[in-house]
């Protein structure tokens, strides 16, 4: 029998925000995320000083001391039973495409190391994810579940996407899903 695929995000769904840490401490701010409500954290960096922080940012492994998110290893050892997973992350920060690459890297080492029973083969790193194709989408990006051709897609509840009307996600048929428990009631 052929497993579904289950195309699953990295960043705020499997591995906890590393972009506020580095803000914060690239600004000596102390921003939280329960008070931010854009997606794009680095619109918290005046124009003035962001090539500073990016360089700052490049510097050092971004993802070296990231946390899972709550309960996903556990999840998604579970979920790997009964689905074809795909981690699917976009890596291309817009502003500077030329750096990404080292996403690339900084993401596959973290998922080779905190979870590791996945398959690296089926490591997706890209731009848009509008050309990945799956059963299930899991994402934290409302953007990203509109466009998507996939059959079911989960919103996973995240700072930024909280002021989406049950209305709003109905028309596209996204389902919200609060943390990985409630991903696994709907999966499993």
């Amino acid at each position: 029998m052929t497993k579904k695929k289950l195309l699953v995000d990295f960043d705020n769904v499997v591995c906890e925000d590393v972009f506020l840490t580095h803000i914060n401490k690239f600004l000596n701010t102390n921003y939280k995320l329960k008070n931010i409500k854009e997606y794009l954290l680095d619109e918290l960096v005046p124009s003035d000083k962001m090539e500073e922080f990016y360089t700052y940012l490049f510097s050092d492994d971004l993802y070296k001391n990231a946390k899972l998110i709550t309960g996903a290893k556990e999840a998604l050892k579970k979920l790997n039973e009964k689905y074809d997973i795909y981690i699917c992350s976009a890596c291309i920060i817009v502003k500077r495409p030329k750096v990404s690459g080292l996403m690339f890297s900084y993401k596959f080492n973290f998922l080779i190391k905190k979870l590791s029973f996945l398959d690296p083969n089926k490591f997706i790193f890209t731009s848009s994810k509008d050309i990945c194709c799956g059963d299930i989408l899991l994402d934290d990006y409302h953007s990203n579940l509109k466009t998507s051709n996939a059959k079911r897609k989960l919103l996973f509840d995240s700072y930024h996407n909280r002021h989406y009307s049950d209305e709003d996600l109905k028309r596209y048929n996204i389902e919200r899903v609060v943390g990985w428990d409630d991903v696994c009631k709907k999966l499993l």
